[in-house]
């Protein structure tokens, strides 16, 4: 399956809280094609029999398109065909999950390979569903209940990835002070640490820990997410306060690629870190 494969249609009543990238795109071609028609918004909801605040959203990226919607624009758009072809790799706004990270969690799906390494908190596709709910309890401003059960759904469906994906290496480095927080609690913590440690014993994941008292480390400059595409395609994530940037550029996501494979020298290796890992729940 490719990111092209996924396709999703709905009714035209149907708004996007968040709009995605492909929502965006359509928009974008179909205002294009109209302007270039010499249609106001006006204009070209009177030819497609919808409304003009529905031209609006579909325009911006807020509203998902029918199929008639798509059919009539063609129509009064010159009938190119593009329209049809671009409606076929539209997708909605992943709830859960945050506008800048939706590229990145599509292209998970397919990766051959998935490398972390974290230095705040336990990587979300390791998470307990414990601890990923003690994180988002602390999210400031607070989320609702609603919001809370939205994203923690959204973050235990991800994980399934692992599962669903045996022949797909997930790779994951943390820094020991990670594993040592005690968020949510003691039961929180031992039961997050008895999930790593199934995690760690499948034969497509391998987690490894970066000790306190290590003299080296390049990591230094924050978190990390890599990926490798079915076609050798090396890509790179990195994630701030409310904000993601996917790096995409060769050069510099093979510099990103050869500090993580310089931190997995500098780590435990993974036999030592599940002992490390049974040692701290021991102690709790």
């Amino acid at each position: 399956m490719t990111i092209d494969d996924i396709e999703t249609t709905a009714g035209d009543g149907e708004r996007e809280p968040d709009p995605s990238d492909s929502l965006r795109t359509f928009g974008a071609v179909v205002q294009a094609l109209r302007e270039h028609a010499g249609l106001s918004r006006a204009e070209f909801a009177i030819r497609v029999r919808f409304s003009k605040h529905t031209v609006e959203s579909v325009e911006l990226g807020r509203r998902m398109p029918d199929e008639e919607f798509v059919e009539r624009a063609e129509e009064a758009l010159g009938n190119t065909g593009a329209l049809r072809r671009a409606a076929r790799h539209l997708m909605r706004g992943e709830a859960g999950l945050a506008a800048w990270f939706r590229r990145w969690a599509r292209l998970e799906r397919v990766a051959v390979s998935l490398s972390t390494y974290e230095c705040r908190l336990v990587p979300g596709l390791l998470q307990s569903e414990g601890y990923a709910r003690a994180a988002f309890e602390g999210r400031l401003p607070p989320l609702s209940d609603a919001q809370l059960e939205t994203q923690l759904t959204a973050r235990m469906k991800r994980q399934a990835l692992i599962r669903e994906r045996p022949n797909t290496v997930f790779s994951f480095i943390m820094d020991e002070h990670v594993i040592r927080r005690r968020l949510g609690g003691v039961d929180v913590t031992r039961g997050q640490l008895n999930h790593m440690l199934a995690s760690a014993r499948l034969r497509n994941v391998e987690v490894q820990i970066m000790p306190t008292n290590c003299e080296s480390h390049a990591g230094l400059d924050g978190p990390l997410a890599l990926l490798e595409r079915p076609d050798g395609r090396r890509l790179a994530y990195s994630e701030g306060q409310e904000s993601g940037r996917l790096i995409a550029d060769s050069k510099l996501a093979a510099v990103l690629h050869q500090r993580y494979a310089t931190l997995r020298s500098q780590a435990l290796n993974p036999l030592d870190s599940v002992g490390l890992l049974e040692r701290i729940r021991g102690a709790l």
